[in-house]
């Protein structure tokens, strides 16, 4: 039997995989493969896979047979490619080891570089760059990054002794450090680690580098790992590749450098080359924030106001060079990619490439151009886009004529704007969000480990940083507004405060971060609604074109309705007409109807409420103008309706002509152990006739109504809640259409309508071959299906899901997302029963489900009517539509 191939080699012009082995090299490794195959300066190196990590974990930690022998064979392959060798005293070859899931993480995980010096080979570098100031430096950074991430000692003590160093010789920069400063340096960081492990730096380079790759492996289960895979939908199962490279060195002098670039601006999405890069350093140096860094162009230079020159300016030649693989890779690739390189003595290195991350705005852009360019279809466009990013564009902007009491002025890191109470730890921004708050998190630099309060955070503050530290990139990947390297800022986290211009701010004030411009802004500043054109609009112009499936909204408000249609929604799938019996104008009228005695004593009141529901329908059929309006008839239990606290009770009393005590009796009738599955939906319409019959009256007038006033055919489509059995539909349906016919009369005229159900139980699922006898449509009322199903109180399930997601019991929240294996088979099965009864019958989605892109990828496989949605969702939902439109058609082809 053939031996597993666990490493794969990369480098001089060639690769034993490519772009296609994602899955098996991670992104990282696939793309060095890749860009080795198409010639590109690619340092020597080789990859181990991500079945090595699957292994790992399922082995108790240990490795598979044979991985030993094939990385000593690719290292020696590395070695001669380079004319070096591992641990040799007089000509060492260093390596970098960084990890390379198939998704990419920025951040998110562990990364040594300069591994394989020690005592003995940081002479031989000294000796063989004729650099002794550079060898030590490399030294002292490979000793403060594998102690932090192999030996566990954390990388705040070097930095502590590196900045007391500095400050007791009165140095202000690392770059004014001579050779000798960085040896006393390195014997501190070894005492540090003697100290902190009781035993010695490790000195043997092969040690290193299996301590290193270890480490690489362990931190696919950090916690920072988790947590970002959790908030982006990586599965564990996918494990992470170690890619294991040749040293190149951005850090031996003037001529050197490194930097971090993308393709196209990936805040605005335009085509120029955007990026930063450092002279005199490491990698690390430019994402970590520790140093700001330098633009790449002199366009950018001059827009940001920089005093240094830019890449193109500094070193001519190699930014020439740069640009041209550029534009070689965004056409191989045709995606925006984002490029790491260094340039070692003025020859310029790629260590990396990916699709790089973008805003939703950028992203949008970005697939229109390329369209136009002719380097991608309206198709492949359509799929370049996120549909939950849209978000980010859907909501308010700062008005621009609005006064703004800017404090301090950083990088426009991340577009959009948000006010909120400064907070300065993460940990306190996720409780403060959870309790309701919007915070803006304050920090110097964010890391990885700042992540939880990052997702729970408006908007992200940092001091230090630039347009590709840690902040600036996660913050645009998750949609957050970011403003990054406010060097005017003086933060004091001990006592929660910052200064900036004269002006301090604690903890809890407000402010308002402005993402697009980079300003800091004392208060609150107002907003303006988003405006929805351009690029935008044309790419929802080629979704709708290519979806099948129509989009609708979930609404009951005029100015929901409104906002849907701007939206582009195409009816209302789902219109909860207990919403309008909250209104301080008709809550006393619906009161009076619960308690009253009789249905002589419910009539009076209802008589009030008809011609308010009737206005309220009038509105939604006149704003949609025609398109379907579905409206559910009462749902909820009646006492949700009714006072809950003592003091309650006495006003209700007195405002329905009631005693207090009667009242009190009358909730204690209706009071249900379980209001869940107790008497509402069609239960109570069958128990109280009179309620739906008001509201069928209500619906059928206003339809008249709006369909003189607008010209257009109103077809109401009148939804009967909660049904479990065909014969609860047939009886409401009968007095329902007698409504019908009795207002036909009493108008003169003719109405078209449709009614159908709701299936949000099990037993109607099961049923629907029969229940579509009576039914025209059905709209799954996931919501309510997904807690009949599963058994779980939507309004409890948060006191155990998230143990059930931490321990990887689900993988996803069912009220989020649709659980495709339990309720989505009751919606496969209810849908193919309905249809086989009624081919012509309606089919649609109107739970929290409706706008979640994962979700409506199964509604377009179970070949579904529509979605239905919050109108902020209704472009999501299309875009989304789209999408799985394109792959099912794919798949089929």
């Amino acid at each position: 039997m053939a031996e597993t191939k666990w490493v794969y080699s990369f480098g001089d012009g060639k690769a034993d995989g490519d772009a296609q082995l994602r899955n098996l090299l991670g992104g990282k490794g696939a793309n060095l493969a890749e860009m080795s195959n198409i010639g590109l300066p690619v340092p020597p190196g080789y990859t181990i896979t991500t079945e090595v990590c699957t292994a790992f974990y399922a082995n108790n930690r240990e490795y598979p047979a044979g991985l030993k022998e094939q990385v000593e064979a690719a290292l020696d392959a590395v070695a001669k490619s380079v004319g070096m060798v591992f641990g040799d005293a007089a000509n060492p070859l260093l390596v970098s080891v960084r990890s390379g899931g198939r998704a990419s993480m920025p951040g998110m995980m562990d990364t040594v570089l300069n591994l394989g010096l020690n005592d003995e080979t940081v002479e031989g570098l000294a000796t063989k760059s004729g650099d002794k100031r550079f060898a030590y430096d490399s030294y002292r950074r490979f000793i403060q990054m594998y102690s932090d991430v192999v030996l566990e000692v954390d990388h705040h003590n070097f930095e502590d002794i590196l900045e007391y160093y500095k400050e007791e010789h009165e140095y202000a920069l690392d770059t004014q450090m001579t050779s000798d400063d960085w040896i006393d340096v390195i014997d501190r960081y070894k005492k540090c680690v003697v100290e902190h492990l009781g035993s010695p730096f490790p000195q043997d380079v092969h040690e290193q580098l299996w301590g290193a790759i270890g480490a690489v492996f362990g931190s696919w289960k950090n916690t920072r790992a988790e947590i970002y895979r959790r908030l982006h939908d990586i599965p564990d199962s996918w494990g992470t590749a170690v890619n294991v490279q040749a040293m190149v060195f951005g850090n031996m002098g003037e001529t050197s450098a490194t930097g971090v670039a993308f393709t196209r601006n990936p805040s605005t999405g335009e085509r120029a080359l955007y990026g930063e890069f450092l002279v005199n350093a490491q990698g690390e140096d430019v994402v970590a924030g520790i140093r700001t860094p330098q633009s790449l162009t002199e366009a950018a230079r001059v827009a940001q106001g920089d005093k240094l020159p830019s890449m193109e300016e500094a070193m001519p030649d190699a930014f020439k060079e740069l640009s041209a693989v550029f534009a070689r890779l965004e056409s191989h690739y045709a995606d925006m990619q984002d490029v790491e390189f260094t340039v070692q003595e003025g020859k310029l290195w790629m260590l990396q490439t990916r699709n790089g991350k973008r805003t939703a705005k950028a992203a949008i852009r970005m697939a229109v151009d390329m369209v136009a360019e002719g380097l991608i279809s309206e198709e492949t466009a359509i799929s370049r886009v996120d549909p939950a990013s849209l978000d980010q564009l859907l909501h308010p902007t700062l008005d621009p004529d609005a006064k703004r009491d800017v404090i301090a002025t950083g990088l426009a890191a991340s577009p959009g704007a948000a006010s909120g109470e400064v907070v300065f730890n993460s940990d306190e921004a996720a409780a403060l969000k959870a309790d309701g708050h919007n915070v803006i998190l304050v920090r110097v630099e964010t890391s990885p480990e700042d992540i939880k309060g990052m997702h729970s955070a408006s908007a992200i503050l940092t001091a230090r940083g630039g347009m590709t530290s840690h902040a600036a990139v996660v913050a645009r990947g998750m949609g957050r507004p970011c403003v990054s390297g406010a060097g005017t800022l003086r933060i004091d986290y001990k006592a929660e405060q910052f200064t900036a211009t004269g002006v301090t701010v604690k903890k809890g004030d407000i402010i308002t971060v402005d993402g697009s411009t980079g300003q800091v802004i004392l208060g609150e500043v107002p907003m303006l609604q988003p405006e929805l054109s351009g690029d935008f609009a044309q790419l929802m112009v080629w979704a709708d074109k290519h979806r099948r499936m129509r989009v609708r909204t979930n609404a009951e408000t005029p100015m929901d309705a409104e906002t849907a249609r701007k939206f582009g929604a195409e009816g209302i799938g789902l219109c909860r007409t207990e919403h309008m019996f909250f209104d301080e104008s008709r809550i006393v009228a619906v009161r009076q109807m619960i308690l009253a005695d009789d249905e002589k004593g419910r009539k009076a009141p209802l008589e009030k409420i008809l011609p308010m529901q009737r206005d309220d329908f009038r509105q939604l059929f006149e704003i949609m103008s025609g398109l379907p309006v579905t409206i559910r008839l009462l749902d909820p239990p009646l006492h949700e309706f009714l006072p809950k606290t003592e003091e309650e009770i006495e006003i209700v009393a007195k405002d329905t002509g009631m005693s207090a005590d009667k009242l009190r009796h009358r909730l204690h009738e209706l009071a249900e152990f379980n209001p869940m599955l107790g008497h509402r939906g069609c239960r109570l319409g069958i128990s109280y006739p009179e309620i739906y019959e008001m509201q069928a009256r209500a619906i059928f007038e206003a339809a008249l109504l709006a369909a003189e006033k607008t010209g257009a055919p109103v077809i109401p489509e009148i939804m009967v809640p909660l049904v479990a059995m065909k014969s609860e539909l047939d009886w409401l349906k009968a007095r329902i259409v007698a409504v019908g016919n009795a207002v036909e009369k009493e108008k003169d005229q003719s109405l078209t309508y449709s009614i159908g159900t709701m299936i949000e139980l099990p037993r109607a699922a099961l049923m629907a071959a029969e229940i579509a006898e009576a039914a025209e449509f059905f709209s799954f009322g996931t919501n309510d299906l997904t807690q009949t199903t599963f058994g779980i109180s939507r309004d409890d399930a948060s006191n155990f899901l998230g143990t059930y997601l931490g321990k990887k019991i689900i993988t996803q929240d069912p009220f989020v997302s649709l659980d495709r294996d339990g309720v989505g088979e009751l919606v496969r099965i209810a849908a193919e029963r309905g249809a086989k009864t009624r081919p012509d019958i309606k089919l649609g989605i109107c739970g929290e489900h409706g706008g979640d892109p994962a979700s409506i990828a199964f509604c377009e496989e179970v070949g579904l009517s529509y979605v239905s949605c919050s109108p902020y969702r209704v472009p999501i939902a299309r875009l989304a539509a789209a999408q799985a439109a394109i792959n099912n058609a794919n798949k089929a082809g």
